[in-house]
């Protein structure tokens, strides 16, 4: 499986134990209320509670770091491969609207298409590639 699989495996076991962890703690909990509504500390009932309380507030921390986990995997790196038919080659570049020569780094791509922003005019224009014929 793909590293991204494991994480993502990884993400749903922790929501799982996380969800486990509350229920658990949750019934541990009022399973140690007495019949006043709160926890019987001198009794059994006040290791339930505590050991209650750990498990939900586990169970919380599970949770939280789950959502965390799940945010850092959903970082997308994109990389844009061109393949040129043939033989090519480079030549100097003018600006449409002043003549100023055009380098590589002011060519970025903006929506997939490439944009020209001239350094000297501040001119932004859409490079666009003229016909052979």
């Amino acid at each position: 499986m793909k590293p991204a699989t494991w994480m993502y495996v990884g993400a749903v076991l922790l929501f799982l134990m996380a969800a486990c962890g509350i229920g658990l703690g949750g019934f541990l909990y009022l399973g140690s209320l007495g019949q006043s509504g709160q926890p019987e500390w001198a009794t059994l009932g006040g290791a339930l509670a505590c050991g209650g309380l750990f498990v939900l507030v586990g169970g919380i921390v599970l949770m939280v770091l789950a959502v965390r986990k799940t945010k850092q995997d959903t970082a997308q790196h994109v990389t844009l491969k061109i393949d040129l038919p043939g033989e090519t080659s480079v030549e100097a570049i003018k600006c449409q609207s002043c003549g100023g020569t055009i380098t590589a780094g002011d060519i970025k791509i903006v929506q997939g298409a490439p944009m020209v922003h001239c350094p000297y005019c501040h001119t932004v224009y859409q490079l666009t590639e003229q016909p052979k014929w």
